[in-house]
């Protein structure tokens, strides 16, 4: 089974991931603004997410951590819980 880790900040609305995006982009921490804005439990351990088997997230997060470029901030991703900004650390 394929497994992943990743980290995310999860935001209410895609004009927020927008703005948080651009921080990132400018070379701001992604634990630090987890910690920030993330309204995700995971947002007090900078957005850590840990190891995760694939289809244990909802579709539109897997498909980001599972099929799109490790090491490289994806947003904004809209789920049922909001918009998510997406970092997968590694896959296997």
């Amino acid at each position: 089974m394929a497994t992943a880790a990743a980290l995310h900040i999860l935001v209410k609305t895609e004009k927020e991931a927008k703005e948080i995006l651009i921080q990132l982009q400018k070379g701001k921490n992604f634990g630090t603004l987890a910690k920030r804005h993330s309204l995700c439990p995971s947002g007090k351990k900078g957005g850590d997410l840990g190891e995760f088997r694939r289809g244990q997230m909802v579709k539109a997060f897997d498909d980001v951590v599972f099929k799109k470029e490790i090491l490289t901030v994806h947003g904004p991703v809209k789920t049922r819980f909001g918009y998510h900004l997406i970092k997968t650390l590694y896959r296997n």
